[in-house]
């Protein structure tokens, strides 16, 4: 079935001609199956273009999906036109008495800062705790990773001395889990960091498992059973240019960064650069949202009740 978005998203051009499934608001209202609802909280700057590639992976379900564009309201973004944010977004705060099957929250060009000097993170951290109540399944993906992990257990974020910045081969930890059915024991993963949360961090008792590492950048994707969470700090989300743009836009700003490892063909910035994760990309979001299907429950108000009186670990 497809992906159930607002009419006239400029997301839904791209995702037709790609092929994926388009259903528009004003025709979903009239079938009578319960859509997945999913929410994305869209922290990047570029919301247009990441509320593509959330939707494209999301949208190739055989299910319906509902998605809720969500945005910080205490935040003025400055490189999305305020009528696409208008006409397509809510706030948190118009959105926090509805509850949801899923909840992605994206990674923000922020990750150097501490966290508690972002300027939104109080708002930030009262979402996170509403997730607990209000959220079947979260997907924090990588600077969200680090916030929700810090936020939930107390794991630090270190600065690396360079950006991880490439495309790096990943080994599957635990082919035994429903996230990581059809991956292969070993497959490559778009980075793009400035930071890493490292496996000496992870807390004793704290139930987060390592799905997914890399022996050159280090942890990929962890779970949570009791908080039912997934946190990747990498982007599989990324389209194949995702990473060249970054590229060409630190050498036009003066920036001294490196060529992006194992991405262009002979690391040569003239050719045209090989995706070689999007179907672990597909695999990995279809697999979130199978699992979420055949365990939340269908009377949405019954999302979070599981969880009453749990508290973090902190």
């Amino acid at each position: 079935m497809p992906i159930r978005i607002p009419d006239g998203l400029p997301a839904r051009d791209l995702l037709v001609r790609e092929g994926v499934q388009v259903l528009d608001e004003s025709i979903a209202t009239r079938q009578d199956i319960r859509p997945m609802r999913i929410a994305l909280l869209n922290l990047m700057p570029n919301k247009i273009e990441t509320e593509s590639q959330i939707a494209r992976l999301v949208g190739a379900t055989p299910l319906q999906v509902e998605l809720t564009l969500v945005r910080i309201g205490s935040h003025v973004a400055r490189n999305t036109p305020e009528d696409h944010l208008i006409s397509f977004y809510h706030t948190w705060d118009e959105v926090k008495d509805r509850k949801f099957d899923g909840f992605i929250i994206t990674g923000a060009p922020i990750e150097t800062l501490p966290f508690e000097d972002v300027t939104y993170w109080d708002e930030l951290t009262q979402i996170l705790d509403w997730t607990e109540t209000h959220v079947h399944s979260s997907f924090f993906i990588c600077w969200g990773a680090m916030a929700a992990v810090h936020h939930f257990h107390g794991v630090p974020k270190h600065t690396l001395k360079e950006k991880a910045f490439g495309v790096y081969r990943h080994h599957n930890r635990k082919p035994e889990s429903p996230f990581l059915t059809g991956f292969s024991d070993d497959f490559s993963i778009s980075v793009s960091r400035w930071t890493e949360v490292r496996r000496e961090n992870i807390p004793s008792g704290s139930g987060l498992n390592i799905l997914m590492e890399s022996d050159e950048t280090g942890l990929c994707l962890l779970h949570e059973a009791r908080g039912n969470r997934l946190y990747i700090f990498n982007h599989i989300e990324y389209d194949s240019t995702s990473l060249e743009n970054e590229y060409r836009r630190d050498v036009a700003s003066g920036k001294q960064i490196a060529v992006p490892a194992n991405y262009f063909p002979d690391d040569d910035p003239s050719r045209k650069p090989k995706n070689r994760w999007r179907s672990h990309a597909f695999l990995l979001f279809g697999n979130w949202i199978n699992q979420m299907y055949q365990t939340t429950p269908y009377n949405l108000e019954d999302i979070g009740t599981d969880r009453a009186g749990d508290s973090k670990t902190r």
